[in-house]
């Protein structure tokens, strides 16, 4: 038995969610039907993140068993049966058997972007937030993340983490042309997360709390402070990291 691995992109906003519900339609239930159809035999995939309705990922990674070695283009015929909403970037396989995309993954990246003047090329791609920000102030609550490990105030109800603590290695803002980006990485994220952190750093750059206040909600350790009202579209799962070694790109 050989264990092989996906990497995927993805349109959020045309599945359910990335992971299983039954017959709904996400991503993942893509994956096992184009790769049982393929093999002729039930094939369940395991993710590396789950992400939410509509969110976006420019690399997700699912990990399957096989008995042999593959000898046809998986690559060309599994883009051929997903949807258009979701692709296979590469094949790899694991160096050892017991690799898991969820578990063995020291790291995520994600990124959060924004315009305010109105365009519909950004339709679903970005959220629309025609509003003045104080930008120094983003760059400040940014910032004071990093100085935290434990972020239950950012997770949503609910969510069966038995722990809040996270590694946050980078938190910033950055201009991307005409749009605002949030970007963040860390050794793990909480279900709901960047959007509690983009949303209530947004609320804090309208003046509508102090820098002090956002200190205030990180060390409350109660969700109902947080601002989780920005869309899912406007976010992108943009790196799961692996360590070296442990994928071979075929």
């Amino acid at each position: 038995m050989a264990r092989y691995v996906l990497e995927v992109m993805y349109d959020g906003t045309q599945f359910h969610g990335s992971q299983v519900q039954g017959n709904i339609p996400t991503v993942q239930l893509a994956v096992n039907h184009a790769l049982s159809t393929l093999f002729r035999i039930p094939i369940s995939s395991y993710g590396a993140s789950r992400t939410d309705e509509g969110v976006h990922a420019l690399s997700n990674y699912y990990h399957f068993d096989i008995e042999g070695a593959i000898d046809f283009d998986l690559l060309y015929r599994c883009n051929s049966l997903l949807p258009g909403g979701l692709a296979v970037k590469r094949i790899l396989k694991a160096v050892d058997n017991a690799f898991n995309a969820r578990f063995d993954a020291i790291g995520r990246r994600y990124r959060y972007r924004i315009y305010a003047k109105k365009n519909p090329f950004l339709l679903h791609r970005a959220l629309y937030y025609p509003y003045s920000l104080q930008h120094d102030i983003l760059d400040k609550t940014a910032a004071m993340i990093m100085e935290y490990d434990h972020f239950e105030s950012f997770s949503k109800r609910n969510a069966q983490s038995k722990t809040f603590n996270c590694n946050v290695r980078r938190s910033y803002w950055e201009h991307k042309g005409e749009e605002l980006h949030y970007v963040v990485e860390a050794t793990r994220f909480l279900r709901g997360m960047v959007r509690g952190l983009v949303g209530t750093q947004l609320h804090t750059a309208r003046d509508k709390n102090s820098v002090d206040d956002f200190r205030t909600i990180i060390e409350a350790r109660d969700c109902t402070q947080a601002f989780f009202d920005v869309a899912g579209h406007g976010l992108y799962l943009e790196e799961v990291i692996y360590p070296e070694g442990m994928l071979i790109a075929l």
